[in-house]
């Protein structure tokens, strides 16, 4: 290689601030994302009406009640998450070069928290929040859901390659098997949205045993949403198939360490998954279970990652 050639594809390294930043913004975010769980549990949904991005009509709350400081308190700590992200997006645009994979995840990340933002007002705009039974809201509850994940999914990614050393620029890597990556994510995704869908039915039509929640999944007198409580659990058992398979490349391929990590939080999962149900699905095991699922989801992609985006070896 070349001087000249050397010097263009130089690596402009980013501060450790920054990449204790841009993995703060990630937690921050998960954060988040529990809250609205919160919300969402709670039935504290439609705590400001269905006024946004106000909170009943004003910016600041008299004699509020639980509920409106549930949903106040998210609508404020989502704004700020915009704050974050675009905070993010300068920096990493300040302290990279051209073509650094990084800056694509961080513009991606602001484009889908814009997403967020205006699928969360959707939510209030139209009323599908609290108690609603409205068909639009397991749409609109899978369409949210998903972008959440893409969301974290970029923020990941954006953390990881400011981490790198090497293999930070398209030029610099080779792909391998960018068809399984695809799939295993759209495999998580399609989990993530059975148990959007499943939790949604806990809090419309809540039971007081199992037994009967057991009935409810199996009575042909139940609403589909009751039904598709059961294909939540089977689905995250017959992706966990996949996942193992994936663990088990990532093993032949020197990742033995966060392969194990992804291994510990399934299993966290699926712990918290039989708790979740056996109890009844109480608000704490609820979010206990989500921020579970979103550490693996995050484990998952920073393994993606490593297994897809491969630096090219120097020559």
């Amino acid at each position: 290689m070349t001087i000249s050639a050397a010097s263009k594809n130089a690596h402009k390294a980013p501060s450790a601030a920054l990449r204790r930043f841009a993995w703060a913004v990630l937690a921050y975010f998960v954060a988040v994302i529990l809250w609205g769980t919160l919300v969402r549990a709670a039935g504290a949904g439609a705590g400001c009406g269905n006024h946004w991005p106000l909170c009943n009509g004003t910016v600041l709350q008299h004699s509020a009640s639980l509920n409106t400081l549930i949903e106040f308190t998210h609508r404020i700590t989502s704004g700020l998450s915009l704050v974050a992200v675009l905070g993010l997006l300068l920096w990493t645009f300040r302290s990279t070069v051209r073509g650094d994979l990084a800056r694509g995840a961080a513009v991606a990340a602001v484009a889908l928290t814009v997403m967020e933002a205006i699928l969360g007002a959707l939510l209030v705009a139209l009323g599908l929040t609290a108690q609603s039974q409205s068909p639009l809201r397991p749409l609109f509850l899978a369409l949210h859901l998903t972008n959440t994940l893409l969301l974290l999914a970029a923020l990941t990614v954006t953390a990881h390659l400011l981490c790198r050393r090497t293999g930070y620029r398209w030029e610099s890597i080779r792909l391998v098997n960018p068809l399984a990556a695809v799939a295993g994510i759209f495999v998580a995704l399609a989990v993530a949205v059975t148990g959007s869908l499943a939790a949604l039915g806990d809090t419309l039509f809540p039971v007081t045993s199992l037994a009967g929640a057991l009935h409810q999944d199996f009575s042909t007198t139940s609403g589909w949403l009751v039904r598709w409580r059961w294909i939540h659990p089977m689905a995250a058992l017959a992706a966990g198939v996949f996942l193992i398979w994936i663990l088990m490349r990532a093993a032949q391929n020197s990742h033995r360490g966060l392969s194990a990590l992804v291994l510990a939080l399934l299993a966290a999962v699926y712990l918290l998954g039989v708790l979740d149900v056996t109890l009844l699905a109480p608000v704490w095991a609820q979010v206990a279970h989500l921020l579970a699922a979103d550490s693996l989801w995050v484990a998952l992609v920073v393994l993606t990652a490593r297994l897809t985006l491969v630096p090219v070896e120097a020559e």
